[in-house]
């Protein structure tokens, strides 16, 4: 059974930062590109950042470029997600998702089908 569990997110005062995890299994962690989005009340899921399957070459959207880092883990099939000067209009859910390397990297909600369940953010003024 195919599952991604985030972990890390909570209540967070504005210019703090969080480190979000997202734990894999019943996959071979390493033949997936991992992505972070978010979703706010109201709103669309968004892109916030991507990674390959060998680490490299991460991505971010532009609300969160600066302020954002992902990384990875293969030997733990752990995706994290570093976020620092937190402001308010962060506040969502974060989700991770995975999706094939063989399939080009992409920022696009519709092209990812394994999803995790999601961490709340919640950012204090």
């Amino acid at each position: 059974q195919v599952q991604l569990v985030e972990s890390g997110g909570g209540l967070v005062q504005a210019g703090g930062s969080l480190r979000l995890s997202c734990a894999a299994s019943g996959l071979t962690f390493s033949f997936y590109n991992m992505a972070w989005f978010r979703q706010a009340p109201g709103k669309e899921r968004e892109f916030v950042g991507r990674i390959n399957w060998s680490g490299s070459s991460p991505n971010y959207a532009r609300s969160v470029t600066g302020r954002c880092t992902i990384s990875r883990d293969n030997a733990l099939n752990t995706v994290y997600l570093q976020v620092s000067s937190l402001k308010p209009e962060d506040t969502a859910v974060y989700y991770c998702a995975a999706r094939i390397r063989f399939n080009r990297e992409s920022d696009d909600v519709n092209e990812y089908r394994i999803w995790g369940q999601g961490t709340q953010v919640t950012v204090s003024s």
